[in-house]
């Protein structure tokens, strides 16, 4: 069983997706699974986990709709708004579909990414934690430590870092990452995806050794049992492909990685997180 363990689809016309905007000619159209599965077919994928696009429940749904004429499709990541006092209610209605395995958190998005530390967030959190849900974590390089202070709050949280926490590979900067994601790898319940690096690299001049320091870092600093792939199609789009996506990943762990690690990162680990 290979997994891409992130990647998303969306129909413009839903209006949720404040981010795509027309000038994003990359991205700013309709993209459907008869648009991935021939991709999919060419690296041997058999599933995929489809990540929500925007914070809306209504989206959340229509993913849920499509998965259910769509096989490829293994797992739906939604979003919950945990501000409201019934996100519980929420998280129910959804489980009720076999394909709901969890929701993301978008402290990306958060004007102030202390607003996660506030109790609404805490209270919400801690529930999901005791109740072992996993959650995704969209989070920028500067807002690690913010993701740090959350976890020594929560420490059990079952959470899995979005695109190995958005460090900054176009200006090649390491140190203040690293040091936070050495701090968030020593959470047991922690893991990371590698996906969505290519975009947080320069878009028209990416070489692909820029990626091998971190994708090593991440590898010996999580360990081959926490980590996934990702692919982050289509957002890919923005400064590649889905080949160079699978590329920059093989070329940075070709000598390093044993078939069992490959079956781990391409699958396993997607399957126990999410326990599919």
């Amino acid at each position: 069983m290979r997994i891409d363990a992130h990647q998303h689809y969306w129909q413009v016309d839903r209006g949720d997706y404040d981010w795509i905007t027309p000038d994003m000619s990359a991205l700013y159209r309709d993209f459907l699974p008869a648009d991935l599965e021939p991709i999919l077919k060419k690296h041997n994928i058999d599933y995929t986990i489809v990540v929500q696009a925007a914070p809306t429940l209504e989206e959340t749904e229509f993913m849920l709709q499509l998965s259910e004429n769509v096989d490829t499709i293994i797992g739906v990541v939604g979003w919950l708004n945990l501000e409201n006092d019934n996100y519980k209610e929420q998280y129910e209605k959804f489980c009720k579909h076999p394909k709901f395995v969890g929701f993301r958190v978008m402290i990306q998005e958060m004007e102030d990414a202390s607003t996660i530390l506030s109790e609404q967030y805490i209270k919400a959190l801690t529930y999901f934690a005791d109740c072992d849900v996993p959650i995704d974590l969209l989070v920028e390089h500067e807002q690690l430590e913010v993701l740090v202070r959350l976890l020594e709050k929560i420490p059990h949280l079952r959470g899995v870092i979005d695109h190995i926490g958005k460090p900054n590979i176009a200006s090649g900067e390491m140190d203040n990452w690293k040091r936070s994601m050495n701090k968030l790898a020593s959470f047991e319940q922690m893991y990371c995806k590698l996906s969505g690096m290519i975009t947080e690299a320069d878009y028209h001049s990416w070489q692909t050794h820029e990626f091998v320091p971190y994708i090593d870092f991440i590898m010996n600093t999580f360990g081959v049992n926490r980590v996934m792939f990702g692919s982050d199609w289509p957002v890919c789009h923005l400064a590649g492909t889905y080949d160079d996506v699978v590329n920059i990943l093989n070329n940075a762990l070709s000598n390093s990685l044993l078939d069992e690690d490959e079956k781990l990162l391409f699958g396993y680990n997607a399957k126990v997180f999410y326990k599919l």
